[in-house]
C-alpha cells in the first residue's frame, strides 16, 4: 500500500488506550444493517454520511461502505463478496479504524465515479443500492445516482440507518456512562469557578477544559439542518428568556450573532437562576444534562418553578417506564405542566416554544425517538433519552435534565440523576 507510513501506535488514545470500535461491534452491525436491508425490501445501501461511516465502518475516513441485503447479489452468505469500503483518503487510516487485518469488510481504494457501478457489477451487485438521501446533500445524492444509474434507481435508505441507532449496545451504552462521570467533572469546574461577577463564558471555559482534556473532539453533531450547536449552554438571569435560531428551549444570547447561542458576556446576579446546560462527548457517544446554580439564595417562585420541572420529569419517566409511546409521554407531561400554570411557558415563550420534553442521543444530539406529539412508539430498549422539562420568562429560565436508558426493568439514569443537587449555591 502506498502513501506514508502510519504507526498504530500514533493512533492511541490517552495512556495508550486502543480507542477504536471494537470488531465485533462493527461486524454486528454490519449483519443487524444486511437484515434490515432485506426487510426493508433494499438491496444494498451506500453509507457516505461520516457518522454512520464511524458507526458502521469504525473512522470518518472520506469514502462510502457499501453493504449488500442479507441474502442479495454480492452479500458473503450468497456467494459475493460483501461488504466492502471504497476510500478516497486517508486509505491507510480507514484500515487501521476498521480494525486492521481483523476488518469485517473489505476496504480498497476508491475507483473513479464513471466506473462506480461497473465495480459493483463486478462485485455480483445486480440493483442500485439504496443512498442516505435523507443526509447527504441533494448534488452528493445526483452525483451518485448517475454514476449508480446502469444498476437502477437509488431509493432511499436514511430510514433504516436512523431505526438500528435507536438501540444502543452494551458498549455504547458503557461509552455513555464514562461520558456521563467527565460530565460531573464538568459541573465540579463550574462550581469551583462561579460566582457573583462570573461571566457566562467564563463557566463555560472552565467546563470546556475539563471536556477537552478528556477527549471531545469539538463537534456536537446534529442530524438536523444547519447541523451545529453549543454544546455547553450557560444562561443567567434575563440571558435564558432570550430565545435563538435554536430549536430547544433555552437559547442565550451567545458571544455575537454568527453564534447567536448559548454562553455570552452576561455576568452572574446575586440570586439570579443560573442554568448550566452542558453536552460531553465520549468517543463520539453524547450525554446530557442540566442543572441550576445561584450566587446567594434563589427566590421561592423560581424554586416552585423548578420543583414542578421536576414533577413534569417524573412523569415522562414514568410513561416512558411503562412501555408507553413518546407521545403519551409529552401529552402526560404537558397536561401535568398546564395544570401547575406553565402552558404559556414550558420549553419557551411564544412564538418561540419547542414541542417537546425529551431527545433521544447517540452519536447525535437530537436523535429519534421524541418526546413530542406524533412519535407514537415507545422509547426502545437500549434507547437513550435527554429528559428535559424547563420553563422560560424574560426574567430566566429553569428546569433539569438527565439522559437516561431504558432496558428490560425500565428506565434508568445515565447521567447524575438525583445525585447532583438541582441547585447549586455559589
Amino acid at each position: 500500500m502506498e502513501g506514508p507510513a502510519l504507526d498504530p501506535a500514533d493512533l492511541l488514545g490517552p495512556d495508550g488506550e486502543d480507542w477504536r470500535v471494537p470488531v465485533t461491534e462493527l461486524e454486528t452491525r454490519q449483519r443487524e444493517l444486511a437484515r434490515r436491508l432485506r426487510e426493508a425490501d433494499l438491496p444494498g445501501i451506500l453509507i457516505q454520511h461520516p457518522i454512520d461511516l464511524y458507526y458502521y465502518a469504525g473512522g470518518r475516513q472520506n469514502g462510502a461502505l457499501f453493504v449488500p441485503a442479507e441474502g442479495a447479489g454480492g452479500a458473503g452468505d450468497a456467494g459475493g463478496n460483501g461488504p466492502v469500503g471504497f476510500v478516497r483518503r486517508s486509505l491507510r487510516r480507514a484500515v487501521h479504524e476498521a480494525g486492521g487485518d481483523d476488518a469485517p469488510h473489505e476496504i480498497t481504494a476508491f475507483p473513479s465515479l464513471r466506473a462506480f457501478g461497473e465495480t459493483l457489477r463486478e462485485r455480483g451487485v445486480s440493483e442500485a443500492p439504496a443512498l442516505q438521501l435523507g443526509e447527504i446533500p441533494s448534488s452528493f445524492a445526483a452525483r451518485f445516482s448517475t454514476a449508480l444509474s446502469g444498476l437502477g434507481v437509488c431509493g432511499d435508505g436514511t430510514g433504516v440507518v436512523h431505526a438500528q441507532r435507536e438501540s444502543k449496545s452494551g458498549w455504547e451504552l458503557a461509552c455513555m456512562e464514562e461520558a456521563a462521570g467527565v460530565q460531573v467533572r464538568m459541573f465540579e469546574a463550574v462550581e469551583a469557578v462561579g460566582g457573583e461577577g462570573v461571566s457566562e463564558l467564563d463557566l463555560v471555559a472552565a467546563a470546556e477544559a475539563v471536556s477537552r482534556c478528556e477527549g471531545f473532539a469539538g463537534q456536537v453533531e446534529m442530524r438536523r439542518y444547519p447541523l451545529q450547536c453549543d454544546r455547553a449552554v450557560v444562561v443567567s438571569g434575563r440571558s435564558g428568556g432570550v430565545s435563538s435560531f435554536f430549536d430547544s428551549a433555552v437559547g442565550g444570547v451567545g458571544p455575537h450573532p454568527l453564534s447567536g447561542m448559548g454562553a455570552g458576556f452576561a455576568k452572574v446576579k446575586a440570586n439570579e437562576p443560573v442554568l448550566v446546560d452542558l453536552v460531553h462527548l465520549h468517543r463520539g457517544y453524547v450525554v446530557d444534562m442540566t442543572r441550576m446554580f445561584v450566587a446567594g439564595r434563589m427566590p421561592e417562585v423560581w424554586e416552585e418553578r423548578l420543583e414542578d420541572m421536576i414533577a413534569v420529569k417524573d412523569t415522562v419517566v414514568d410513561v416512558l417506564d411503562r412501555g408507553e409511546d413518546c407521545s403519551q409521554a409529552w401529552q402526560e407531561g404537558f397536561a401535568l405542566a398546564e395544570e401547575l400554570g406553565h402552558a404559556d411557558h414550558l420549553m419557551g415563550m411564544a412564538p418561540d416554544q419547542s414541542r417537546f420534553l425529551g431527545h433521544s442521543v447517540g452519536l447525535q444530539l437530537d436523535e429519534a425517538p421524541v418526546v413530542a406529539q406524533g412519535f407514537d412508539r415507545p422509547m426502545p430498549l437500549g434507547g437513550t433519552m435527554a429528559i428535559e422539562p424547563k420553563v422560560v420568562h424574560t426574567e430566566g429560565c429553569i428546569g433539569s435534565e438527565d439522559t437516561w436508558t431504558r432496558d428490560e426493568d425500565g428506565l434508568r439514569p445515565l447521567t447524575a440523576g438525583g445525585a447532583w443537587p438541582w441547585i447549586t449555591t455559589w
